[in-house]
């Protein structure tokens, strides 16, 4: 089989793969599914923790995040959703 006749073959077979996969997807979407790692930074005990702990100048960032075993991007993402 001359190389470009594989190359085309294999072509097709992705664009196949590709037409399933959105087929998939969307039939997911219907269904009312969504992809993606679930947030977990949407707790409200924990963002009302952070920002009741942030009006304490006492406590430094770094306390407030082992206390509440959050990073300190999601401390800030934190005080973003509260803002």
């Amino acid at each position: 089989m001359p190389m470009h006749k594989a190359a085309m073959l294999a072509q097709t077979e992705r664009r196949l793969i590709h037409n399933r996969t959105q087929a998939w997807l969307a039939e997911a979407k219907a269904r009312g599914r969504k992809g993606g790692r679930p947030q977990t930074a949407g707790d409200d005990a924990r963002v009302l923790m952070a920002k009741k702990m942030s009006k304490n100048k006492g406590i430094s960032i770094g306390e407030i995040c082992g206390t509440l075993k959050i990073s300190r991007a999601t401390y800030y993402r934190f005080l973003n959703i509260i803002e």
